[in-house]
């Protein structure tokens, strides 16, 4: 393959989107990480600070680029030039709704292919959801057993004030 994109809305990006990152790299010659924006939700980080975070986080990988989208992700993997989407999946919880998902994007446009990434099973259980709920509460030691130390601070920043 020669490009590919991962969409998701990385707020914050985990250890376990990170792998995923970090894996898809290697299958494809360019990976698009697509910041997913929904206007109707207040997202913990601002969309440009979601890219910078990724950004951060990536920028050992030379193959990467990020960029933020509104809309169908089916839409913006067409707008990015390929045909590819790579989702991440964590064991039982992400299955079913995946699978749905990638039906309907199937019925957008046909020429898409949706490739499924098991998470490593460190990383089955994160969530950013997750990470919301532990950073109050978790040393930076242990906030960074779920997301990159690199954005540690910026998690107490964001939700310690």
């Amino acid at each position: 393959m020669k490009k590919a994109v991962y969409t998701g809305s990385f707020d914050p990006i985990t250890l376990g989107h990170l792998n995923v990152i970090e894996r898809s790299s290697r299958l494809v010659g360019e990976l698009v990480v697509g910041i997913g924006i929904n206007a109707e939700k207040q997202g913990l980080f601002e969309p440009n600070e979601r890219v910078d975070l990724v950004q951060r986080c990536t920028r050992h990988l030379d193959n990467i680029e990020v960029r933020c989208f509104e809309g169908l992700a089916v839409n913006f993997v067409e707008e990015c030039g390929t045909r590819v989407m790579i989702r991440g999946v964590r064991p039982l919880t992400d299955i079913a709704g995946e699978f749905t998902m990638s039906m309907a994007n199937r019925r957008l446009n046909s020429e898409l292919e949706t490739v499924f990434l098991m998470a490593d099973a460190d990383y089955a259980h994160v969530s950013s959801s997750l990470i919301k709920q532990l950073t109050p509460l978790a040393s930076d030691e242990q906030l960074a057993r779920f997301v990159p130390q690199e954005i540690v601070p910026d998690l107490r920043k964001k939700l310690m004030n």
